[in-house]
């Protein structure tokens, strides 16, 4: 079985955000982490490894540095790694990142394609289903359960308050919520045998089946209106009372919000 996971390095909201004058991410310019769900993405990929003797193979698309995050993948367990980095595909919206992203995995064999649900820095939840449009095979959404059953993937797909059990034959898309799983650490070994292993590294000239047009910024139908940092809360009320009169304005408070 070839598995590929897509995952994403995304910035580290906690060190906040920074913009170009664009309205787009300042990715140079902030600390990133791997995307949470696709993390978990990538565990459900480790665990068929471990099960099944599957072949893992990471891909992203970023800048140049963004191979710390494949080196990360690598270090958890996967096999490859791929970076697609490229001028020209900078400033990409959803619809030019699945275009992109598709078009790097035409070259590859693969059974089972993973991503996560969204990434934490756009929330779209656009590109798995986009790219799965892309190479015209089915998507599950919403994974919180996965299994192999011959040539088929069973999943239970999240829904409100229950689950959907859904069968696709493969190769099929599956998009991972981060509650999927608890992705394992890296090993001190991993470490050392991720940073022996060569990176593959993809420009817009290895892209297969895939126009111009659809790339980039210009490729891109979504244009960013406004964009600013997290609006910072205010200090709030604050009031100097005996503990009966306390209790008296926290509960009064409780029953305008209707929590009691």
């Amino acid at each position: 079985m070839k598995i590929v996971v897509c995952i994403k390095q995304v910035p580290d909201t906690k060190g906040g955000v920074k913009f170009n004058p664009d309205g787009t991410l300042d990715r140079g310019a902030m600390l990133t982490i791997m995307n949470p769900d696709d993390k978990a993405g990538l565990e459900a990929a480790l665990r068929l490894k471990d099960q099944y003797g599957a072949e893992v193979t990471v891909v992203t698309m970023g800048l140049p540095k963004a191979e710390e995050v494949l080196r990360e993948a690598m270090a958890m367990g996967a096999d490859k790694g791929i970076l697609v980095t490229d001028r020209v595909l900078g400033g990409a919206d959803t619809w030019a990142t699945s275009t992109t992203i598709a078009g790097a995995i035409r070259n590859l064999e693969y059974d089972l394609i993973i991503t996560g649900r969204q990434a934490i820095d756009g929330d779209t939840a656009q590109v798995g289903p986009q790219i799965s449009e892309h190479l015209d095979i089915p998507v599950i959404s919403y994974a919180q359960n996965i299994k192999i059953e011959g040539d088929s993937v069973i999943v239970e797909r999240q829904y409100e308050d229950r689950y959907h059990v859904v069968k696709a034959k493969m190769p099929c898309l599956i998009t991972a919520l981060s509650e999927l799983n608890e992705p394992r650490y890296m090993t001190p070994g991993g470490i050392f045998d991720a940073y022996k292993q060569e990176i593959t590294v993809w420009g817009r000239a290895d892209l297969k089946d895939v126009d111009d047009a659809n790339l980039g910024l210009k490729g891109s139908p979504t244009k960013i209106a406004k964009a600013s940092d997290k609006v910072r809360k205010g200090a709030g009320e604050k009031v100097t009372l005996d503990p009966d009169e306390s209790v008296s304005y926290i509960v009064d408070k409780l029953k305008v919000k209707h929590v009691i």
